[in-house]
């Protein structure tokens, strides 16, 4: 049970020299929190230096689907306050997915370590706290690090989000897209990143050439371009995290068999050097739950929370449409359950358009060393409501655990700024060992359906068997085919939901249903 079920409402203290002789700004502070239905405790009121544990700092649990932002300096405790409300989401039912950039919130899935710091902490906080796991999955981009592998086709990646994973400028970005548009109408399937260079190649061949007039305004230079990014990018090992079996996102929305909420890891510290890379991914897991997930509303809980960690990344160099693209899916996404958490060292990192539909804002400490920062600190103040705090002073005097808080109420409007010492995490606050990792790796039911990968015929098949290329480059791209007599047998794959997934998409193209494109790019086939 949640601590959110087992603590009193946020309320007035009675007893002598507590919130009854407290200013009155600090009174209303503390009802502005006193919610009726289920919430998610964060912590207790900070007034004047003191911690005030009867006036607990919360947020109500269907307005997590209303977006939001944690942001702070490095080191003040932002992965702790993800694993805080994690946690929280996980007891109530409401599945979690987490970006593990540094690969310290694996920890989630082990009791915690009760230690002085923990203890103080909790009666600080007047929190019951108690050592507990909770319900997780890992996963690794491509295999590559400890977890579950996630690929994506090419085809259903699309190109506004490879553009910028290839770093192409804004017109080769609209000559992928013509590419795309290419390969979608000859029926060309696009599994893996040898598929995308065949047709470019094609295009860009004697025989392609009259093709490439008719797709417009493509020229030969441009195409060349793209194709060398791809090469270059191929080179670098970026083969894997493209292909089949394509991750179904909708493993992300399970509950386990105690009624928790599932928290998916996706450890990322293997490819934290390919930021690019990485940040683009999480935006397709995010773009393919919202063509996929079905509109509900304002529900009582969301149906997913994702956090999406280093959100800089994604919004750093992007094209026009691209930022556009996010800001649709953000605006759009709530009505069908999903919540979205942008994890970040300052708001100024966000654009404006997506800043605006971010609620709940937990804001940790700013450094102001430098007059970049003494500027960053201004800006940040001016993204609040109108506060009784000095923010400015507050956000560069806060510890280690504590933020600025203003989510939205029961009735979505924007809660009384609150300084908060945050509640302690339950489950372990570190790495567990790799070890046990792989373990709950290997012993996941989901294992079976994506460890292996699978190497079908696509359009860079297709394309050599027309031209009837047979030669050593066919066999050396086709690497995985020797391979292919120890795989699952074809039941036990298509039982798989991921390969399931994949091979419908395959068969819709084989039989001439029709591609179309979402608004970001990614394929949605219309039956």
């Amino acid at each position: 049970m949640s601590d959110s079920e087992t603590m009193p409402q946020a309320a007035v203290p009675e007893a002598p020299g507590s919130a009854l002789a407290l200013p009155k700004e600090a009174l209303e502070i503390a009802s502005g929190y006193a919610f009726t239905g289920p919430a998610l405790d964060l912590g207790a009121l900070l007034w004047d230096g003191a911690c005030l544990p009867d006036a607990q700092v919360r947020i109500p649990l269907p307005m997590l689907n209303r977006h939001g932002l944690v942001a702070g300096a490095t080191g003040t405790g932002k992965t702790k306050t993800l694993q805080l409300i994690a946690e929280q989401l996980s007891a109530q039912g409401v599945p979690v997915f987490l970006a593990d950039i540094k690969g310290d919130v694996s920890g989630i899935s082990a009791p915690g370590a009760r230690n002085d710091k923990v203890q103080a902490r909790a009666a600080d906080v007047h929190q019951e706290w108690t050592a507990t796991g909770f319900p997780a999955e890992f996963y690794a981009l491509g295999g590559l690090g400890h977890g579950i592998p996630v690929r994506a086709t090419i085809t259903d990646f699309g190109p506004l989000l490879l553009s910028k994973v290839l770093q192409l400028n804004q017109t080769q970005e609209q000559s992928l897209g013509l590419i795309f548009h290419y390969a979608d109408t000859k029926g060309l399937e696009l599994v893996d990143l040898k598929d995308l260079r065949a047709v470019v190649t094609f295009l860009t061949s004697d025989e392609g050439r009259s093709e490439l007039k008719n797709i417009g305004g493509l020229s030969t230079a441009t195409a060349g371009v793209i194709l060398r990014s791809l090469t270059a990018f191929e080179a670098q090992g970026m083969a894997g995290f493209f292909g089949e079996p394509e991750f179904d996102t909708n493993e992300l929305l399970r509950t386990a068999e105690d009624g928790r909420g599932m928290v998916s890891v996706l450890e990322l510290p293997a490819v934290q050097d390919k930021p690019q890379l990485f940040s683009t991914f999480l935006m397709w897991l995010l773009a393919d739950l919202f063509h996929d997930l079905p509109e509900v509303g304002d529900a009582d809980k969301p149906k997913l929370v994702f956090f999406f960690d280093e959100a800089h990344l994604l919004f750093h160099d992007a094209s026009k449409a691209f930022l556009d693209s996010i800001t649709q899916t953000v605006r759009l996404i709530r009505s069908k359950g999903v919540g979205v958490f942008f994890v970040t060292q300052s708001p100024k990192d966000v654009p404006a358009d997506v800043l605006a539909q971010l609620g709940n804002r937990v804001q940790h400490a700013l450094r102001a060393f430098t007059p970049d920062d003494q500027k960053a600190l201004k800006a940040t103040v001016r993204t609040f409501p109108d506060s009784a705090y000095d923010l400015e002073e507050l956000l560069t005097g806060l510890g280690t655990g504590e933020a600025v808080v203003t989510v939205l109420s029961e009735k979505g409007a924007p809660t009384p700024v609150a300084a908060t010492r945050l509640r302690a995490p339950e489950s372990l606050m570190g790495p567990i060992e790799a070890g046990a990792l792989d373990e709950a790796v290997r012993s996941s039911p989901l294992h079976g359906r994506y460890a292996q990968a699978v190497d079908r015929e696509s359009a860079f098949e297709k394309l050599n068997a027309s031209r009837g290329a047979k030669g050593p480059d066919e066999m050396k791209a086709r690497p995985r085919k020797a391979e292919q007599k120890e795989q699952p047998s074809v039941v036990e794959q298509v039982v798989g939901s991921g390969v399931f997934k994949s091979l419908a998409r395959s068969l819709g193209t084989q039989i001439g249903r029709e591609i179309s494109r979402s608004v970001f790019g990614t394929a949605r086939r219309r039956r």
